[in-house]
C-alpha cells in the first residue's frame, strides 16, 4: 500500500467510526460511490425545494416568497461556510467538542482520498447537505417576522457554535460518541438541534402581530403536500445514506423509514380524527414528517417491528407537540418546528435506546451495555444537545439583534415580507 492509500485508509478509521470495525478498502467501491452521490442529491433536494415548499405552504400568502428566499439563501450560505471551515471543524481530528482547521478550504484532501469505501469528496458533500437542512429547519419557527439580515447573522453564529460541535460530538468520535450515544442519522444533530434553536428564536422574536386574534391558516395545502412528498422521498437519502455504503444496514434503514412513516401517518390521522372530529390532509402531512423525524436516530439500529412502534408513538407525540405542548409553551412557532422536530426527535432518540435491543429485533448494544444504561446515555445526549444549542441560539439571536435588529417593523409585517423585504409578490393581486 502506498503512502496516499494508507493515509486514506487511516482517515476512514478515524472519521467514520461505524466503518472502523472493517478494514478500509484499498480502492473505492463504484457501487458505494454511486449510492452515496444519489443519497447526497436526495438530501440536497429535501431543502430546495422540499423545506421551502413545505414551509411556504404553511404560512400566509404574503410571506411565501420570503420563506423560500430565506431557505434558499441560508442553504447557499451554509454550503460556502462548510467548505471554508465547517467540514474541518466537524469532522477533522480535534478534541471532544471541535475538530481542527487542518481541512479548512478542504486543504490536504486529495480527490483520491477515501472515506471508507467511497471518496471523501462525496462525504464532504453528503455532510454539507445535513448542515444545510438543519439551518433551514430553524427558519420555520421564525417565519413572517424576522429580518432577513438578522437571519443570516444568526445562521453564521449558530452553524459555527452549535451545529458543528454537536456533529463532531456525535458523528466524529467526540464527547457524545465516546459516551456511547446512538444517533444514526440526526435525531440530536439535526432535529433536536434545529428545534431548540427555533424555539429560542420564536420566544425572542415574540408572537406575530394579530396572533390569537386572527386565523393564521396555511395558504396552500397542495404546496404543503408537495413539499411533504419531496421530503419523504429525500429522507431515504438522509437515512439510508447514513449507512455509508450500499449494504444491509442501508437496506434496514430504508425499510424502517418506510414503515415508521406509515405508522405515524396513521396514528396522527386517527388521533386527529378522535380529537377534532375530522381527519385532515395537513394532519397526514404532519404525521409523515413526525414519523420521519422519530425514526431518524433509530433507523439503522432497530428492527422493523421497533420502527413501526416508533412511528406509531411518534405520530401521537407529534399531535400533542403541536397542540397541548404548544399551548403550554405559549409560543408562536408558525411551522411547528419544535412540536414536530423537537418532540418527535426526542421521542425517537429515547426509543432508540429501547428498540436497539437484540431481544426486540434490533442490532444490539455495545458489549456490556444494558438497556437501562443505553436509555440513560440517550437521555444525556438529548440534554446536552438542548442545553448547548439553546445557549448558542440565545447568543446568536442577541448578536443579530444588536447589529441589525431581529424583527421587521410592524407595518412591514402587516403588509407582508414578500413586498417589504424582497420587492415581490407571489400571486397577482
Amino acid at each position: 500500500m502506498n503512502k496516499k492509500m494508507m493515509k486514506s485508509a487511516l482517515a476512514s478509521l478515524v472519521f467514520l467510526p461505524s466503518l472502523a470495525m472493517a478494514a478500509a478498502p484499498a480502492v473505492a467501491d463504484k457501487a458505494d460511490n454511486a449510492f452515496m452521490m444519489i443519497c447526497t442529491a436526495l438530501v440536497l433536494f429535501m431543502t430546495i425545494p422540499g423545506v421551502a415548499m413545505f414551509y411556504g405552504g404553511l404560512i400566509r400568502s404574503k410571506n411565501v416568497l420570503s420563506m423560500m428566499t430565506q431557505v434558499s439563501v441560508t442553504f447557499a450560505l451554509v454550503c460556502v461556510l462548510w467548505v471554508l471551515y465547517g467540514y474541518s471543524l466537524a469532522f477533522s481530528e480535534g478534541n471532544a467538542f471541535f475538530g481542527g482547521l487542518g481541512w479548512g478550504m478542504l486543504k490536504g484532501i486529495a480527490p483520491t482520498a477515501l472515506m471508507g469505501s467511497f471518496y471523501q469528496y462525496i462525504h464532504i458533500a453528503f455532510q454539507a447537505s445535513f448542515a444545510c437542512i438543519t439551518v433551514a429547519l430553524i427558519v420555520g419557527a421564525l417565519a413572517e417576522r424576522i429580518r432577513f439580515s438578522a437571519l443570516l447573522i444568526f445562521s453564521i453564529i449558530w452553524l459555527t457554535l452549535a451545529y458543528l460541535p454537536i456533529a463532531h460530538m456525535v458523528w466524529a468520535g467526540g464527547f457524545l460518541a465516546a459516551d456511547g450515544a446512538m444517533d444514526f442519522a440526526g435525531g440530536t444533530v439535526v432535529h433536536i438541534n434545529a428545534a431548540v434553536g427555533g424555539l429560542v428564536g420564536a420566544y425572542l422574536l415574540g408572537k406575530r402581530a394579530g396572533f390569537g386574534k386572527e386565523a393564521f391558516k396555511p395558504h396552500s395545502l397542495p404546496m404543503v403536500f408537495t413539499g411533504t412528498s419531496i421530503l419523504y422521498v429525500g429522507w431515504f437519502g438522509f437515512n439510508a445514506g447514513s449507512a455509508g455504503a450500499a449494504n444491509e444496514i442501508a437496506a434496514l434503514a430504508f425499510l424502517n423509514t418506510v414503515t415508521a412513516t406509515a405508522g405515524a401517518m396513521l396514528s396522527w390521522t386517527f388521533a386527529e380524527w378522535v380529537l377534532r372530529g375530522k381527519p385532515s390532509l395537513l394532519g397526514v402531512c404532519s404525521g409523515a414528517i413526525a414519523g420521519l423525524v422519530a425514526i431518524t436516530p433509530a433507523c439503522g439500529y432497530v428492527g422493523v417491528g421497533g420502527a413501526l412502534l416508533i412511528g406509531l408513538i411518534g405520530g401521537v407525540a407529534g399531535v400533542w407537540g403541536v397542540s397541548g405542548l404548544k399551548r403550554l409553551l405559549q409560543v408562536d412557532d408558525p411551522c411547528d418546528v419544535f412540536g414536530v422536530h423537537g418532540v418527535c426527535g426526542i421521542v425517537g432518540c429515547i426509543l432508540t435506546g429501547v428498540f436497539a435491543s437484540s431481544t426486540l429485533g434490533g442490532v444490539g448494544y455495545a458489549a456490556g451495555v444494558t438497556m437501562g444504561h443505553q436509555i440513560w446515555v440517550q437521555l444525556f445526549s438529548v440534554g446536552v444537545t438542548i442545553i448547548w444549542t439553546a445557549i448558542v441560539a440565545l447568543i446568536g439571536f442577541k448578536v443579530a439583534d444588536m447589529i441589525v435588529g431581529l424583527r421587521v417593523p410592524e407595518d412591514h409585517e402587516q403588509e407582508g415580507l414578500d413586498v417589504n423585504s424582497h420587492g415581490e409578490n407571489a400571486y397577482n393581486q
